[in-house]
């Protein structure tokens, strides 16, 4: 079974770009990249970077999440019960709520491996959605980076919202953190802020595979 249709990544950016009323000269200023580039991204020419992605995302007040989704996120559907209102957490109502005004959009409970949806990034990396719950703002991946990998083309590191989780099942990467830098092997995890200086890369010679969860508080 073949992935899950994605939304074209560019379509969405320059969709987010223009509602916010953004030129695309400002928004290449704004994340310290060439107009041109922007433009190759949002008409598919280019793919962008992980790191490029981010900041774009960022720039934008965009969540990653929005970028996998076709439609404008659905009006949420009040909940009637006072007394289910006041006993239960208003992260769990909001998601409730997601769900009863369009269940079409709940991306689980259960996730098959040919239903996934995927998005191909520049410099050999592929995000693949696991499963979201309307009202989270969190990111649950499954990420390749392939040989040469890396989460920055231009070898920069990233920065961006968030508190990120990642666990290894596969291959070899290795994580710049700040001054420091750490080889991460199977089985071994990871968890930092996100507001880190950071950066991932491959240098082996097998994909390096993993689960990653990073979580935005709002």
């Amino acid at each position: 079974m073949s992935p899950a249709v994605v939304p074209p990544l560019g379509a969405r950016i320059r969709q987010a770009r223009v509602e916010r009323g953004m030129s695309l000269r400002a928004l290449a200023r704004e994340i310290g990249v060439s107009a041109s580039l922007v433009s190759q991204i949002e008409t598919g020419k280019s793919q962008p970077s992980v790191s490029t992605l981010y900041a774009i995302t960022t720039a934008l007040s965009l969540s990653v999440e929005a970028l996998f989704d076709a439609r404008d996120t659905a009006p949420e559907a009040p909940l009637t019960s006072t007394a289910v209102t006041s006993a239960v957490p208003s992260t769990v109502l909001h998601a409730l709520a997601a769900f009863a005004a369009d269940p079409g959009r709940r991306i689980g409970p259960l996730v098959g491996a040919g239903e996934r949806e995927t998005l191909e990034l520049d410099s050999g990396v592929v995000w693949e959605r696991l499963g979201h719950v309307p009202g989270m703002d969190v990111d649950f991946l499954l990420v390749t980076y392939r040989p040469g990998g890396s989460s920055s083309g231009s070898g920069g590191l990233m920065r961006h919202a968030g508190t990120e989780y990642g666990y290894l099942t596969s291959g070899e990467l290795v994580l710049t953190l700040g001054f420091e830098e750490f080889v991460v092997r199977p089985g071994d995890a990871v968890c930092f802020e996100s507001t880190t200086p950071h950066r991932y890369r491959n240098d082996g010679d097998e994909p390096a595979v993993g689960v990653w969860f990073v979580f935005s508080s709002t």
